[in-house]
């Protein structure tokens, strides 16, 4: 059964940058789409950024992340990453990975969460001088 494992998270200061990772086991992480969401204290669930199965290089980003994040696959380690630049206060909160139950899967440019079934445990990111 997949599962998924976050890491890369930590205290920061604003404008720095962190490179988070979810690393699955138990399945072949090349054939699903992945989405990474965060939540912060108080408020909603929100969508960041995905990434269609495969080699088919589509991404999705949330408006106010473009620029600022990238997502990227390492099939050999079976990772996808988020990697996060000038990072702000407000970017402060549990960062997730998930995957759709399904295969051969194309993201949606909205990345609603109701789309993704298997979570990881979050990693906390701080951004605080």
């Amino acid at each position: 059964q997949l599962q998924l494992v976050e890491s890369g998270g930590g205290l920061v200061q604003p404008g720095g940058s962190l490179r988070l990772s979810c690393t699955a086991s138990g399945a072949t992480l090349d054939y699903y789409a992945i989405g990474w969401f965060r939540q912060a204290p108080g408020k909603e669930r929100e969508g960041l950024s995905c990434i269609s199965y495969g080699d088919t290089n589509i991404t999705y980003y949330k408006e106010s992340m473009k620029g600022r994040f990238t997502i990227s696959r390492d099939i050999a380690k079976n990772t996808v990453y988020l990697r996060m630049n000038n990072l702000k206060p407000e970017d402060t909160a549990v960062y997730y990975c998930a995957v759709p139950d399904r295969t051969y899967y194309f993201c949606s440019a909205r990345i609603p969460d109701y789309e993704y079934d298997i979570w990881g445990q979050g990693t906390q990111v701080t951004v605080s001088s």
